[in-house]
């Protein structure tokens, strides 16, 4: 994502992706909702959407709601084929980078590249940094034999058994005929059975009238759900002076784990930047990382609540309570943006879990990271940005 916007900002730079895979962006869908974005980002980011939607919904045990924010999702086949549009030059396929330093990356096969400013963007870094809980899911992209009658995406359909966490079916109407279905729940560890998994999708479709046809793809995950920790930590055990990006330098939702519309936020802003410099580029994203999760402290509060105060069978209570509040307030807390007021508002009132329980969640857990070895030197001082044409990237 950081590659694609500089591409279309700074055509001047000389970019190089190191991708693992055969294609940008692996076996995934990432989704959205409008509120999430501003007007401008929302439009730069629309040649990426699959499927886009006026609303959508939610089902809880005698309850739904249906919700006007938009949603909008991005397929990884889509997401490689506008990507490689404009960055097929650019990409190498197929290498992993087995070193990564300030001035460049050494190659799984031996070779040396070399730039003056580095972005590790390879994935979540588990560790002692983090107390998290899991979202697990697994989900089938179908075809089904007759309309499925579906106009808005079902974000949670938690009208099902509360087995194993808080568990519901979210569902994305491709077409007339065509669904992603994906059962998810938030668990306290492991990660997702995909053959007990497409059992119980296709169990669920059966029981909505749905008569699979044929199961065209399947793809499955696991999303951190922080607790509490030390991001400091977590920014010691890089290498120096090389900024992280997406969910390995923490840019995420605490709550639902989700990472677009923080990569989409992190894109814009190196894009902005008048000098792309390895120190201030590893500066600001560490800033900015620290600044996010600083402000989704209250967000680890609600999951302690979630994971830790309420019984994994009773979990469900807990986001069917919060989807009966305002809507401005929903849409500003998946956006990122609850005011204090908002928290306040989700505090109110007689708690989802025992009040005993509850009050034992209200301390935020940390780790000492002299305890683990998280003692790498840390970015004392902002650096001092070298001129325009010192910089390439």
């Amino acid at each position: 994502m950081i590659a694609w916007r500089l591409r279309q900002r700074r055509p001047e730079l000389s970019l190089r992706v190191i991708e693992r895979g055969e294609t940008l962006g692996g076996l995934h869908t990432w989704s959205f909702h409008e509120t999430d974005l501003d007007a401008a980002q929302n439009e730069w980011l629309s040649p990426l959407v699959e499927g886009a939607w006026p609303g959508h919904e939610v089902r809880f045990a005698g309850r739904e709601r249906s919700l006007r924010a938009g949603y909008r999702s991005i397929t990884s086949a889509r997401f490689h084929r506008e990507l490689s549009r404009l960055l097929a030059a650019d990409v190498l396929y197929g290498r992993a980078a087995r070193e990564i330093s300030a001035d460049g990356a050494t190659l799984d096969d031996g070779t040396r590249v070399t730039a003056r400013c580095v972005i590790d963007g390879r994935g979540f870094v588990p560790g002692p940094w983090l107390s998290a809980g899991v979202q697990r899911f697994v989900g089938l992209d179908v075809t089904l034999a007759r309309p499925h009658g579906l106009r808005l995406p079902l974000l949670m359909d938690a009208d099902v058994a509360q087995t194993g966490g808080f568990r519901f079916f979210y569902v994305l109407p491709w077409s007339p005929s065509r669904l992603m279905i994906e059962e998810t729940f938030y668990a306290d560890d492991g990660g997702p059975d995909p053959l007990r998994a497409r059992l119980a999708i296709e169990s669920y479709a059966h029981a909505r009238g749905w008569r699979i046809t044929s199961i065209d793809r399947e793809e499955r995950g696991a999303l951190p759900i922080p607790l509490g920790g030390d991001i400091d930590a977590l920014w010691r055990g890089m290498p120096p002076w090389v900024g992280c990006s997406g969910m390995r330098g923490g840019f995420f939702h605490a709550t639902t784990g989700y990472s677009l519309a923080e990569a989409v936020r992190v894109a814009d802003a190196l894009a902005a930047r008048p000098v792309l410099d390895g120190p201030g580029v590893a500066w600001d994203l560490r800033e900015r990382s620290r600044d996010l999760w600083r402000r989704q402290r209250f967000l680890r509060l609600l999951n302690r609540m979630l994971f830790q105060a309420a019984r994994p069978e009773g979990r469900h209570l807990v986001l069917a309570r919060f989807y009966r509040l305002p809507e401005d307030l929903i849409e500003r807390f998946y956006a990122g943006r609850s005011t204090l007021r908002d928290c306040l508002r989700l505090l109110v009132g007689r708690p989802p879990v025992p009040i005993h329980r509850a009050i034992r969640c209200i301390r935020e857990p940390r780790v000492d990271p002299r305890r683990h070895g998280l003692t790498a030197p840390r970015l004392q001082e902002r650096p001092e940005e070298p001129g325009r044409a010192e910089a390439p990237l």
